[in-house]
């Protein structure tokens, strides 16, 4: 059987005993209180949203593509994805947006500020939009994707920093020196594991990777991004596990044991993704020149090579126009008004 989902009251203090002793943290959800307030968890999303395209945006010349590139996707990428993770997570919880006729609540369904967003929706619906656009603005998809899970991966190391102020996505009991005490009640609490902080720091380390290891030594365009679904992909296997609140597939079961969506879906996602790697990387010939970013600088080399070649070509014929002979006029025979005699 799968482990009892624990619920942590939100107006009660998070600790960590093991570390830190009696010391408490007690932080309000909600960060401003005007009408329905403005939540702490959609501000910290928003910071690593932020945070992300900046990076991306820094990042751009080193995958063939530019600024203007990553601020014409974001307008695609942000809606959609924003719907692709309500989608995804009301698909698996459908039963949650139903009526008391069993059918279906639409009011319920499209109110995302009550909660309820997945981020394999969200990774879903930016692969979905990297491909349309890619082909609208003729531009490599792999090179698009490289820079975009960049973004995307120090977006959910911020992120899930929301799930803590919230007391959310942590996983079962456990007597380990990191574990996270949170309150189900005014008078019980529980130590927990603290997957938030599992899943950040790992995402952590996948982002040190590709930036100063991976992408150094990229061969193909797509590599950056195949290492990011094998290295997630293996992360959120193990995390998933440990998690007392995950979707699972309708109420299909694997070796008696209900089926954890995410952990399936990690599992086929990393499988892929070591696949295609040691396709791309052992069986598949590439050559630098193949890269979208070199193939920007061939092009750029070569224009100003023509650039060059003109200005030296109008050089020379500046000197030649310059010490050609001027021609002296002609007088006719006759008056002073050419009248012949």
């Amino acid at each position: 059987m799968s482990a009892p989902e624990l619920t942590a009251l939100k107006n009660m203090p998070i600790s960590f005993p093991g570390l830190f002793g009696d010391w408490e943290f007690n932080p309000d959800p909600v960060a401003i209180h005007v009408g329905h307030g403005v939540y702490w968890y959609g501000i910290i999303l928003a910071l690593g949203f932020l945070a992300g395209l900046l990076l991306c945006m820094k990042q751009a010349k080193r995958y063939g593509l530019t600024e203007d590139h990553v601020l014409d996707f974001v307008l695609w990428a942000v809606p959609c994805c924003i719907l692709g993770s309500r989608i995804y997570y009301v698909v698996f919880y459908l039963d949650l947006y139903r009526d008391a006729g069993g059918g279906l609540d639409w009011g319920r369904i499209i109110a995302i500020w009550d909660g309820g967003i997945a981020i394999y929706g969200t990774v879903i619906a930016g692969a979905l939009t990297v491909f349309f656009f890619t082909r609208l603005k003729k531009l490599a998809f792999g090179a698009m994707t490289d820079l975009a899970v960049i973004g995307l991966l120090l977006g959910q190391i911020i992120g899930r920093w929301a799930n803590f102020i919230n007391r959310e996505a942590f996983g079962g009991p456990t007597d380990l020196p990191w574990r996270m005490r949170v309150w189900t009640s005014a008078y019980q609490y529980v130590d927990v594991h603290p997957t938030f902080l599992y899943e950040s720091l790992w995402n952590l380390a996948g982002l040190l990777l590709i930036l100063f290891v991976v992408s150094k030594s990229r061969r193909f365009d797509g590599e950056n991004t195949w290492f990011y679904f094998l290295w997630y992909g293996l992360g959120r296997i193990w995390i998933e596990g440990l998690r007392t609140d995950s979707l699972y597939l309708f109420d299909w079961t694997l070796f008696g044991q209900p089926i954890r969506v995410s952990q399936a879906l990690s599992a086929v996602m990393a499988l892929a993704a070591a696949l295609a790697l040691f396709c791309e990387l052992k069986l598949r010939r590439h050559v630098p020149g193949d890269l979208l970013v070199n193939r920007v600088a061939a092009e750029a080399a070569a224009a100003e090579e023509a650039e060059a070649a003109e200005a030296q070509d109008a050089e020379a014929e500046a000197p030649a126009q310059a010490e050609a002979p001027a021609q002296a006029p002609v007088e006719l025979e006759g008056g002073p008004h050419g009248d012949q005699a």
